[in-house]
């Protein structure tokens, strides 16, 4: 028989067909004892190390950058992710989570370095190495004794990763690869001890992953460091390789699977990247907050005027979605990870396979987080006025570093694609029930609608109504999308980002909901009034956007009766039977904001 773990162990994607009980997701209120503390040791180490250097940082001191990443090394925050027989802390997915979030919101500089060399520097190591290869590399990353980089991009390999021309040529001795070829955009360049470099064997479809140690008497050589928009004392270089010689014991997994490694490294990658992304916005939600508390015009503090209370709203309130939507996936995949080792299968198998289950809410979450910390820091320069725009405020640093985000990691076009395009490959796996239900909602539009007034008594009730209706709107737009295009599907770029944000916007809405109801169970309605506030502001708009994109994917595929019954189905599955009062709910969250002078919804 099936235990309740199992039954409540969700597959990645399944979200878009299930109903989950609140009771079933994580929020952040479960932190453990263990997980508050880790939390507040990263928060002192940032607020004494990180945040009275901002200045320097801007100034692009790369040398400080080393320091407080060999620091954070002794803290044993680079190490949390790594198990402890390669002297890291072991600790679960959602700490890691955690220590991610935390030690990356006050400067993009430091969120980089850090992630960078835990994510893509260290875990492909952790991950697919020997254990040879493990124990010689592994504990020097894990400790700060050593830093990590990771070469996969080239100058005519950016988003198409697999296309990359660096060679790799066996000796005559068969003792070591060749290395030839050009790399550029390696964050950490400019201090690391090691990287994981992917360059092409003769004529393999395939590019393979090589260790190489940082040997500038071996062929490496690198270019100076790059003026960037922002993250600006994160070291970022070109690296050229000469005939660099790299022993063959060193290639990482097997010939040819390199593309395998740097895809799975992304997807940790991703879903780490919406967490560096949560405390950079409460952090700016403070500042903005706190400036609009002070600031006076016309006799009045500005953060009594609605127009800044309709941003700070809109700020806190995707924070909230953010953390909400974030630490549900993590927690999914920490479950998946747990399994999976329980089943007898090693740390690495259970890692890789826990976060590749989970790569669909990986790429969502890189999408959504990304943009709101770059809508959240703009509103901030806006709230701060004139102000926001000088360097000597801290808004302007802050939407700097907010804007690679949207970029690195796979940009957000091809993530966005990638979320749709990995489900459907679910559906027709099997890992998914996506046909049945399309069908349903098929038959579903041309039947008629039911016109009893539902029972919205309870809180979210009516929230959690729409959401299932909006789960349909995808499956009614997705579903026939795949019957008309099948695998040819993936070439309709634009029809694919319609229904990726009709995908995104549900698992945000959803997640942030469930933490709310969650949370109701255990303390109170009143207690959660601005929390409830919050979820069905978002869902609001995100009814707005999912309208729109759905419209947009409607009229591109479907013509005649069939476009006017969708449509119709369209309008029956956004309707509100009761249209929450969209003033009052902003009112209700700012009063909240401005009250406390800070970003109040993270419990301690």
């Amino acid at each position: 028989m099936e235990s309740n773990k199992e039954k409540s162990m969700i597959r990645g994607g399944q979200f878009i067909v299930t109903e989950t009980n609140p009771q079933d997701v994580f929020t952040p209120e479960d932190f453990s004892d263990e997980q508050k503390m880790m939390r507040e040791s990263v928060q002192e180490f940032v607020d004494k190390e990180i945040v009275p250097h901002k200045e320097r940082f801007e100034k692009k001191d790369y040398a400080l950058t080393e320091e407080v990443m060999r620091k954070a090394g002794e803290m044993g925050f680079l190490g949390v992710a790594v198990p402890e027989e390669y002297d890291g802390l072991g600790m679960g997915f959602v700490s890691t989570m955690l220590v991610c979030d935390y030690i990356s919101g006050a400067t993009g500089s430091i969120a980089t370095a850090f992630g960078a060399h835990t994510g893509i520097g260290t875990m492909p190591i952790t991950l697919y190495g020997t254990e040879e290869q493990k124990k010689k590399y592994v504990p020097k990353l894990a400790t700060g004794e050593w830093f990590g980089a990771y070469c996969l991009t080239e100058p005519g390999a950016g988003s198409d990763a697999n296309s990359g021309k660096t060679k790799a040529e066996l000796t005559a001795d068969g003792k070591h690869y060749k290395i030839n070829g050009q790399k550029m955009w390696i964050s950490n360049a400019g201090f690391c001890s090691v990287f994981v470099v992917f360059a092409r064997l003769e004529d393999d479809k395939n590019i393979t992953g090589f260790i190489v140690e940082n040997d500038p008497s071996n062929g490496i050589s690198m270019g100076e460091e790059e003026h960037k928009l922002g993250i600006h004392a994160s070291s970022t270089r070109q690296v050229f390789f000469n005939d660099c010689m790299v022993p063959v014991e060193n290639m990482l997994a097997g010939r040819g699977e390199g593309f395998k490694i740097a895809m799975n490294a992304l997807n940790v990658g991703r879903i780490k990247l919406a967490a560096a992304c949560l405390d950079a916005q409460r952090r700016v939600i403070t500042l903005a907050t706190q400036y609009a508390n002070d600031r006076e015009q016309f006799n009045t503090p500005i953060a009594k005027f609605g127009a800044i209370r309709k941003k700070l709203a809109e700020m806190a309130t995707n924070a909230y979605v953010g953390e909400s939507a974030s630490y549900r996936a993590a927690k999914d995949i920490e479950n998946r990870i747990h399994k999976r080792q329980e089943d007898g299968a090693t740390f690495a198998e259970s890692e890789l396979k826990g976060v590749e289950e989970f790569a669909i809410e990986c790429s969502i979450l890189k999408v959504a987080v990304s943009e709101d910390i770059q809508s959240c820091s703009d509103e901030g320069i806006q709230i701060y006025g004139g102000m926001g725009f000088s360097a000597d405020a801290p808004m302007e640093a802050a939407w700097r570093d907010a804007r690679i985000s949207r970029i690195y990691e796979g940009t957000n076009e091809i993530n966005r694609m990638l979320a749709v395009g990995m489900l459907v490959k679910k559906a027709m796996k099997g890992h998914v029930n996506l046909l049945e239900p399309a069908m349903a909602v098929g038959n579903e539009l041309t039947s008629i609608p039911s016109f009893d007034t539902p029972d919205f008594s309870e809180p979210l009730s009516e929230e959690m109504d729409m959401i299932k209706k909006l789960k349909k709107v995808f499956l009614m737009v997705a579903g026939s999308a795949v019957q008309k295009f099948g695998p040819a599907l993936e070439e309709h770029q634009q029809l694919l980002l319609a229904a990726s944000d009709i995908l995104i916007e549900i698992y945000m809405a959803e997640s942030a909901i469930l933490r709310t109801q969650k949370n109701i169970a255990r303390t109170s309605v009143e207690a959660q009034k601005e929390q409830i506030a919050m979820s069905k502001f978002y869902l609001y708009n995100a009814v707005k956007i999912i309208q729109n994109r759905a419209e947009e994917g409607i009229s591109g595929f479907a013509e005649g009766d069939e476009q006017r019954m969708m449509l119709m189905g369209l309008k029956r599955f956004t309707k509100y039977v009761n249209l929450p009062n969209i003033i009052e709910l902003r009112n209700i969250i700012a009063d909240k904001v401005t009250g406390e002078n800070k970003y109040p919804f993270t419990m301690s």
